[in-house]
């Protein structure tokens, strides 16, 4: 059986590249076709020459046909072409910029040089969610990329890149599959399948692969898509791809080794087993019945992954409490979540302590192996009942878990010992410690309750969510501003001067009257912003507003801050991001 399916597989090689043969010259036709359109041009020519009288008649045809085939060449060339120069790959994106006031030659007046240095520095910033948000917007808005001292390639990377870091599954998916760009991502691409194969979501990373209609010329990633078509049973149609990778060069033994087990070709399974990476080891995995690995501390962490999702990693209840290696890298998983905490800490309460050291734990641990002192000190906390000497070795033990670099592997169970304290039992040189690491709940501020005493705090604020007509916000406005002229104990804020100037920035007048109420220092914009921002520089004026909020969330931004963001916001005209933003700062939220 073996034998005929080779045979078949050879016969159906031969046969599909006859057909790619075939297609091949075919698709040299339209270049033929526009030679032969030449050389009738050039017939035509002489054909003109000696007949004046068809003159008009032969140039409509000849300009007919050039039009024709130019058009189908051009069709042609966008299906073929993979280059980054294609007119087709130059906008890959999201979101429509008009849908964010931006425009799709947002980066064509960057320098190239700037950017760089701006995409470095944000690079090394852990941004907020509100910086992350905007960032998305200005890396994957549709647009022509920077041309400036700047290539395509370039640009891909740093999407690339910035996504990798931002972790977002679900936009890389969408990002990917909506622009068909697997192959043209492969780093990108890589991540996202490995992520979920880590966990063992065969099907998920294989979903990528089915909605991708694009050839996949990537080796790790066609690979991939192999193995995708032999789990879902399309096993023929694996088997012609793998023919035809074999005929144009492909050698991977390791990998044919494992597909030839899959596609029913051996009986015998492999044990051979690669961490190279992720696939290499997920097949091994598969191939291996009777699979079994031991991990190191080196050991990739994505195999680690693996091997927990997959339920592979040591059996807690089997572990020796004097093999300490083992449960070193115990620890490590669990500083990684790989291993849940309970198992470790239950770990950690079969170890053997005499009464002595007990009582004394914060003296004794000292004499200890690290992970003998951490188990020490957790068992005597289970026993404190005191609160402050409680307290006081909660702090040791997240302190020597910190020492070894395993700060996250004491961290569900130090907030749970935090909840079981009230908070009015917790000492004063305890509270910061406390305070610190007890997680508190993220509620949701969503109301809004307006005060009409306070300009930016008023329903005026409804304007930037567009439940405002010119007619009635400038009518209302002047009316506002009437009042607090003639209250003399009113003081103008900042965040009444940016909510002012924003609708006054959209066309809205005030009357000349107030104009008095306050005043404008136009030196606030940083000078390499306001250079930007003349120079048309959307995209850099963008990323230097995303640096400028960096680690910080909008409402802890100063005001003086939140006034330079709003101005360059303003004169850049991007009021969608703008409007976003003052909902977020100004209004009282409970």
């Amino acid at each position: 059986m073996k034998i005929l399916k080779l045979l078949n597989s050879n016969y159906l090689s031969i046969i599909l590249i006859v057909i790619f043969t075939f297609v091949a010259k075919a698709e040299e036709e339209p270049i033929d076709i526009w030679n032969v359109g030449n050389e009738n041009i050039e017939k035509t020519q002489t054909d003109i020459n000696q007949n004046n009288n068809n003159q008009t008649f032969e140039e409509d045809i000849k300009e007919s046909n050039i039009y024709n085939m130019q058009s189908k060449k051009t069709v042609d060339s966008v299906k073929v072409e993979s280059s980054l120069s294609s007119k087709e790959i130059s906008i890959i994106g999201l979101y429509d910029p008009e849908d964010f006031g931006l425009k799709i030659d947002m980066w064509s007046n960057s320098n190239g040089d700037q950017l760089k240095y701006l995409f470095s520095n944000l690079s090394k910033i852990n941004l907020s969610k509100d910086a992350s948000d905007l960032m998305n917007i200005a890396l994957l808005t549709n647009s022509y990329y920077p041309n400036n001292n700047f290539t395509e390639s370039e640009f891909l990377k740093i999407k690339s890149d910035w996504l990798i870091k931002n972790k977002n599954r679900d936009l890389i998916e969408e990002y990917l599959i909506k622009n068909q760009i697997l192959d043209l991502h492969p780093k990108l691409s890589r991540y996202l399948v490995d992520q979920y194969l880590s966990e063992s979501n065969i099907e998920k990373a294989c979903s990528l692969f089915l909605q991708n209609t694009k050839i996949i010329n990537d080796e790790y990633l066609s690979k991939f898509n192999l193995y995708c078509l032999i789990n879902e049973g399309r096993t023929e149609e694996a088997q012609l791809i793998f023919d035809l990778k074999k005929e144009l060069g492909f050698n991977d033994e390791y990998f044919e080794k494992k597909i030839n087990y899959l596609l029913g070709f051996n009986d015998e399974p492999d044990n051979a087993i690669l961490e190279t990476s992720i696939l290499d080891f997920h097949l091994a995995h598969r191939t291996n019945p009777n699979f079994i690995f031991e991990p190191e501390k080196n050991t990739n962490p994505l195999i680690w992954k693996y091997l927990s999702s997959s339920n592979l990693l040591f059996n807690i209840e089997e572990i020796d409490v004097l093999d300490i290696d083992k449960i070193s890298l115990i620890e490590k998983a669990t500083n990684d979540k790989n291993y849940s905490e309970q198992d470790l800490f239950s770990l950690y309460k079969r170890f053997q302590f005499n009464i002595n050291q007990l009582l004394n734990a914060i003296e004794s641990h000292k004499s200890l192996s690290n992970i003998e002192a951490r188990a020490l000190i957790y068992q005597r906390i289970l026993l404190e009942s005191d609160v402050s000497k409680k307290l006081e070795l909660i702090k040791l033990l997240k302190n020597l878990f910190v020492k070894d670099n395993y700060a996250d592997a004491f961290d569900e169970e130090l907030k749970n010992f935090l909840k079981a304290i009230e908070t009015d039992q917790v000492p004063s040189n305890f509270s910061t410690f406390y305070f610190d690491n007890l997680e508190k709940e993220n509620k949701k501020i969503n109301n809004i309750k307006f005060n009409k005493d306070i300009l930016h705090q008023s329903k005026l604020v409804n304007y930037f969510n567009g439940d405002f007509a010119k007619t009635k916000i400038e009518k209302d406005l002047n009316n506002y501003l009437k009042k607090i002229k003639k209250d003399k104990k009113y003081i103008i804020s900042k965040k009444d001067i940016i909510l002012i100037e924003s609708i006054k920035s959209d066309g809205i007048e005030i009357s000349k009257k107030y104009e008095d109420l306050y005043e404008i220092n136009n030196s606030e914009i940083p000078t390499d912003i306001q250079v930007m921002i003349n120079n048309k520089e959307i995209g850099s004026s963008l990323l230097r507003i995303i640096e400028v909020i960096g680690q910080d969330d909008l409402e802890a931004l100063d005001e003086d801050t939140l006034f330079f963001i709003i101005s360059a916001l303003n004169q850049l005209d991007i009021d969608y991001i703008r409007n976003k933003i003052l909902l977020k700062v100004l209004p009282l939220k409970v």
